[in-house]
């Protein structure tokens, strides 16, 4: 046994520590901050505190630039990469940062009988890893978003509110108003106001960091106001041609339209 295994046998024998797999499981199950937790404590243990604070700080970085990175990936593209494919990229990097730092230590510490913490345990860091981490992204959708930008977006969306409500009386005036009058009002009024609010959502997607939760919420009022524009169409071909013929897909776009409404509310 050489001087390097002597001095690695001395101190591990008394010691517990983090094997590369259940630091690999943990990362996988709580990210790069588990990660740096776990090799931070078996730095500690090793008495090497200052590996083991840079250990914890790297994981907190690592942590911040993962999830910064995964929020600037535009939502067509990261719904198309596998669910599983990120956690298996950061554990692999961990498990290679774990051999390079530790590997020798752990090996020696395996081939000397000595113990290892039980996967049970790293699992579990994991798993408070993985709350903490839920916790900060959960404070930054509600907390971190500047007033100002909701501000903007419901200016925005008093306008289409405005939209909405004076063009959908125009249901009130088919039985009162001339079929002249329908038309002009559909042609002047009903429909280019729907196409403003189409303005509207497509200017506010353009805003710097829009929280999820209004992504979504424009792709339903996106598709309300396409469904709006069919179905005031319809009955301006309608009413133009003195025909019911339309009448069935009318109804089935109204329908589409009650199926939206029931979405946003």
């Amino acid at each position: 046994m050489n001087d390097l295994e002597n001095k690695i046998e001395i101190q591990t024998e008394n010691i517990k520590l983090y094997s590369s797999m259940t630091i690999g499981l943990a990362t996988f199950l709580g990210g790069p901050l588990a990660a740096g937790y776990l090799i931070g404590e078996n730095f500690k243990a090793l008495n090497k505190p200052n590996e083991a604070r840079n250990s914890l700080i790297i994981g907190i970085i690592a942590t911040i630039l993962l999830f910064t990175g995964i929020f600037m990936i535009p939502e067509n593209l990261i719904d198309k990469i596998p669910r599983q494919l990120i956690p298996v990229i950061y554990t692999i990097i961990a498990r290679g940062i774990v051999e390079w730092k530790q590997g020798d230590v752990l090996k020696m510490h395996k081939e000397n009988g000595n113990s290892f913490f039980s996967g049970w345990k790293a699992a579990g860091i994991g798993l408070i890893s993985l709350v903490i981490i839920s916790a900060g992204l959960f404070g930054f959708a509600f907390f971190g978003i500047d007033d100002e930008l909701y501000d903007k977006y419901d200016t925005e969306l008093i306008v289409f509110s405005k939209n909405e409500t004076e063009t959908l009386v125009f249901y009130d005036l088919l039985n009162t108003e001339s079929n002249k009058s329908l038309i002009n009002k559909l042609e002047t009024t009903i429909i280019p106001k729907w196409k403003e609010n189409i303005e509207i959502i497509n200017r506010t997607n353009e805003f710097d960091n829009l929280p999820s939760e209004l992504i979504q919420q424009n792709k339903l009022l996106l598709k309300y106001s396409e469904l709006r524009i069919k179905a005031f169409e319809l009955i301006q071909k309608a009413i133009k041609e003195d025909t019911d013929k339309y009448s069935l897909e009318i109804d089935r776009v109204h329908k589409e339209i009650d199926e939206i409404l029931e979405k946003l509310n």
